[in-house]
């Protein structure tokens, strides 16, 4: 039985900053500072710990309504990706969350597709919502969502992909250096002629790989005219890109593509065509998605360290909502290869055979 003069623990009457406060010793602010990941620090270790401790004890959840009207800040943050389903922004999404969580933020995921009136509609909401900050990785080379982030005042960090201009903040990968070192690990192969599959023209990934390829062909003293643009990166369009690539050079003897969906379009093509991979055709992906390394055979692509990019993302745009006046900056993340087994050199008379056979015209498939 218990006793009369027993009190219910606090989490029943509902936790509160003074009763966590009262139950430490210590005035409510030392409490909230304690509680406040950006504020902690500010604060012995001690205090910290028993503050924390007690809030525990006693179930106290902050009050987020009346914190974010209290400080003008929804500890919110929007990101808006352009395809939820490509597992490359898994590991983005990993990165940005785990680094919001450890300053005391949350994020609202929202998938906008490819459509810039959809994406702009999507920032809208999440405006509306009064996220603190937001982080795309939709950026078109000039994206018209982004002028309205600026023109909103909004904080913004642009992933994966940025514009040709430094309007905003951006975290990409070494996009240059990336196809790089495929062209540099093909040539070391012994291939001699080797075929690009570019991405579309409307996203920096696209245009700066490809530029990147012409100027690795130039500098191993190949030529760089083997090239076709998929018009987007899905399994689909790399195989069209593909099929034309194969037409219009049949001498190639691999691919360098800009991305692992438009690689495994290659693989499906050169499968039609009763191609092997790697012993008539080398191919080389770029992202290092997951699974890749369980297609028959495993990919050799370039890896991005994406859940670092998400991660260096999430750190800017957190300290240019603490600092509002920093200039936009590019933070590069590098790039390396991962060799596997769809990488080989060339056999001698299937390459001789395939560089006397005659080029056929463009292909009209449709994209």
């Amino acid at each position: 039985m218990p006793r009369k003069d027993h009190k219910p623990p606090a989490a029943a009457r509902g936790a509160t900053l003074q009763s966590v406060a009262d139950a430490v010793g210590v005035h409510r602010s030392t409490v909230a500072r304690a509680l406040d990941p950006e504020q902690s620090r500010r604060i012995s270790a001690d205090v910290v710990e028993k503050v924390q401790a007690e809030a525990r004890r006693q179930g106290y959840r902050p009050d987020a309504v009346a914190s974010s009207l209290r400080t003008g800040r929804s500890r919110l943050i929007g990101v808006v990706v352009p395809d939820l389903a490509n597992p490359v922004f898994a590991p983005i999404l990993g990165g940005i969350g785990a680094t919001l969580a450890a300053r005391g933020y949350s994020m609202m995921v929202a998938d906008s597709g490819e459509d810039e009136a959809g994406q702009a509609d999507i920032v809208e909401k999440l405006i509306a919502r009064r996220v603190d900050g937001l982080v795309l990785a939709t950026a078109k080379r000039d994206d018209a969502t982004v002028s309205l982030c600026l023109k909103a005042g909004v904080p913004t960090v642009l992933v994966n992909r940025g514009e040709d201009g430094l309007r905003a903040s951006t975290v990409v990968s070494d996009d240059a250096g990336g196809i790089a070192v495929a062209v540099a690990h093909l040539a070391g192969l012994g291939h001699r002629r080797i075929g690009h599959l570019a991405g579309p023209e409307r996203l920096s990934t696209g245009v700066l790989r490809r530029r990147g390829f012409a100027d690795a062909m130039a500098a191993a003293g190949l030529p760089a005219d083997a090239v076709t643009t998929a018009t987007a990166y899905n399994r689909e369009a790399g195989r069209v890109a593909a099929a034309e690539l194969l037409d219009r050079w049949p001498d190639i003897t691999a691919i360098a593509a800009s991305n692992d969906l438009i690689a495994l379009g290659a693989y499906q093509e050169a499968q039609q065509r009763g191609l092997r991979i790697p012993q008539d055709l080398s191919i080389v992906g770029h992202n290092d998605m997951p699974l890749v390394d369980m297609v028959a055979p495993p990919l050799t692509t370039v890896r991005i360290g994406h859940e670092a990019m998400g991660a260096r993302a999430a750190s800017i745009l957190l300290d240019q909502i603490a600092q509002p006046e920093t200039p936009p900056t590019l933070a590069l993340v590098p790039a390396r290869l991962i060799a596997r087994a769809s990488t080989a050199a060339p056999r001698g008379a299937a390459a001789e055979a395939r560089a006397k056979a005659p080029r056929k015209p463009r292909s009209t498939r449709p994209a």
